[in-house]
C-alpha cells in the first residue's frame, strides 16, 4: 500500500514538473513570435511594399492654440533587401517637397474674400446655448454689481418692487435720458460689442468667418445683432433690469437711447473690431514675433473682444484661431 501511494506521488510530481515545463515552452514560443511579428512589423521582408505618410503638427499660436498645417506627403517607396535602412523621410529629402493646394488654397481663398475654410467640424456644430447665456448672465451680474456701489441704486431698493417696475417701465417716452455724450454714445455701443462677442466666440461658423463680403460673416454678425438687441432691452427694462432693481424710470432716466444705441452702435463696433483684426492686427503679427506687441495690439484695437474673452476665462488677447 505504502508503496503504491509513493509511485502515485512520484507520478503527480512528474505531472506537476512536465506542465510546468510545457508552460514555459508555450510562454517561449509566444515571445519569439511577438519578437518576429514586431521585427517584422518594423522592417519589411524582400518584395514587400511599405508606405508611409508624415504629418507635422506646428504649434504657432501666441496664446497656445494649435494650427495644424499638414506637411507634404511624400510618395510611397518600396524597400527591399538593403534598402530598408533607407526611411521614407530620406526618400522624401531627395525627391523635395512636393506642393499641396488643399492646404494652401483655403488661405489664399480666405484672404482675397475675407472668409476663412470651413471645417467639417465646425460646420457641423450648433450654437453653444449654454455657455453664451453662462458668460451673458455673468456680465449682467457685474453690471448691477457695479450699479449697486452707487447710492442712488441702493436708495431705490426700498419700496413695493412691482409697483415701481411697472411705473419705470411705463415711463419710457423720450430719447435723452441727460446722460453725458460719451456714457451715452461710446459705452453702451461697447457694450453692445461685447455682448456682440460673447455670441460670436460661441457661434462655430460665425467665430471662423473674417471680415469681408462673405455671406457666413455677415449672417453671422445679424445674429450677434440680435442678440444683443434682446439683452441690452433686458438690461433696460427687463425682469433683472435698470428698471426693476435701479429703478432708474421713476427719476425720468428711462429713456430710448441706452435701447437703440446699445445693438446699433454696438453692430458698427463689432465691425471696426473685425476689420482692425483682420487688416491691422494680424498683418502686424506677420511682420514681428515680439510677444508684448503682439499682445498690445490685440487687447487696444480689440477691447470688447478681449472683455469677451474674460467672461469666458480665457485671456484677454486669447484668439480662437
Amino acid at each position: 500500500m505504502k508503496s503504491e501511494m509513493k509511485n502515485l506521488a512520484n507520478l503527480r510530481a512528474a505531472s506537476a514538473t512536465a506542465g510546468r515545463r510545457a508552460a514555459a515552452a508555450l510562454f517561449a514560443a509566444c515571445l519569439s513570435a511577438s519578437a518576429a511579428g514586431f521585427a517584422l512589423a518594423q522592417d519589411s521582408t524582400p518584395g514587400n511594399l511599405v508606405v508611409e505618410e508624415r504629418n507635422t503638427i506646428e504649434l504657432s499660436s501666441l496664446d497656445g492654440a494649435q494650427v495644424a498645417k499638414a506637411s507634404p506627403t511624400p510618395p510611397p517607396v518600396a524597400r527591399s533587401g538593403n534598402a530598408a535602412a533607407e526611411t521614407v523621410e530620406h526618400a522624401a529629402r531627395k525627391e523635395g517637397p512636393i506642393p499641396s493646394p488643399s492646404v494652401s488654397a483655403p488661405a489664399e481663398a480666405a484672404d482675397a474674400g475675407g472668409d476663412v475654410a470651413m471645417t467639417k467640424g465646425n460646420s457641423r456644430e450648433h450654437f453653444h446655448w449654454k455657455p453664451a447665456v453662462e458668460q451673458a448672465l455673468l456680465f449682467l451680474g457685474v453690471q448691477h454689481g457695479y450699479a449697486l456701489t452707487q447710492p442712488k441704486t441702493r436708495r431705490d431698493l426700498h419700496g413695493p418692487f412691482f409697483r415701481d417696475y411697472f411705473r419705470s417701465v411705463k415711463s419710457l417716452s423720450k430719447w435723452d435720458d441727460g446722460g453725458r455724450f460719451f456714457t451715452n454714445y461710446v459705452a453702451h455701443p461697447m457694450q453692445g460689442a461685447l455682448l456682440a462677442n460673447v455670441f460670436v466666440q460661441n457661434d462655430p461658423r460665425g467665430r471662423a468667418a473674417r471680415f469681408g463680403r462673405s455671406p457666413t460673416y455677415w449672417r453671422s454678425r445679424l445674429k450677434a445683432v440680435a442678440w444683443t438687441a434682446a439683452w441690452s432691452t433686458q438690461f433696460e427694462i427687463g425682469p433683472v433690469s435698470q428698471a426693476s432693481i435701479g429703478n432708474v424710470g421713476l427719476h425720468g432716466k428711462q429713456t430710448w437711447v441706452d435701447i437703440v444705441m446699445t445693438p446699433v452702435g454696438g453692430a458698427a463696433w463689432l465691425v471696426a473690431e473685425d476689420a482692425l483684426e483682420r487688416f491691422v492686427v494680424r498683418r502686424l503679427e506677420a511682420k514681428t514675433g515680439n510677444r508684448v506687441v503682439r499682445v498690445a495690439a490685440r487687447m487696444l484695437l480689440n477691447p470688447t473682444r478681449s472683455s469677451a474673452n474674460l467672461l469666458r476665462f480665457k485671456t484677454p488677447w486669447h484668439r480662437d484661431r
